[in-house]
């Protein structure tokens, strides 16, 4: 039996069903307006058609939860537009379209440990880890007497991803990336 939600209760990350569709909560507010009644703000996410859209709820409208299968897997290779996955328990392999994997593409790399959401046996989305250390196979030499600007300069990591990290940073470094902004955190 899935949970039931109150709008007040949304968190990010929640995934109700609503209007025969299953929404995924990406940003939410709760607004206490001098006058009238509080409301929920929220940013939504359509899990199968990826769609986003903005809705304003009544902090106490009920909505089923959904039951988001959430599976370990491993990336193991791309083959041109499709990339295999094993299941890290039964050693089964699916295939996912970059549509299925979405921005996640930027942070894994052959090998890694991901996780796979599926809603009904539809995968929606691949959850790389919170952090990810990739290596730098491409960045300009820093300049000396230019390390102590805050401004940074364009790196491409093992993965083809592209990001801005200090001036210090070489060629070869390894750093680590926090995936839920996509920004550099450190050199590891």
């Amino acid at each position: 039996m899935a949970a039931v939600y109150m709008a007040g209760d949304f968190r990010n990350g929640t995934t109700f069903e609503m209007d025969g569709n299953v929404f995924r909560v990406v940003e939410f507010q709760h607004v206490k307006p001098g006058k009238g009644s509080a409301f929920v703000r929220t940013k939504l996410k359509n899990v199968i058609t990826g769609a986003v859209i903005e809705k304003t709820f009544n902090p106490s409208e009920k909505y089923p939860g959904a039951e988001i299968d959430k599976r370990d897997m491993q990336y193991l290779y791309n083959d041109e537009n499709l990339y295999y996955f094993m299941d890290n328990e039964t050693y089964e392999q699916i295939p996912l379209n970059k549509e299925q994997i979405g921005d996640a593409l930027k942070f894994i790399k052959e090998n890694m440990n991901v996780k796979i959401l599926s809603y009904k046996g539809n995968v929606f989305a691949v959850e790389p880890p919170m952090f990810v250390e990739l290596e730098v196979t491409y960045t300009e030499p820093g300049f000396a007497g230019n390390t102590t600007t805050t401004s940074g300069k364009p790196a491409t990591l093992e993965n083809g991803y592209e990001l801005t990290v200090p001036m210090f940073i070489n060629i070869g470094d390894v750093v680590k990336i926090d995936t839920r902004t996509g920004e550099y955190m450190e050199r590891v």
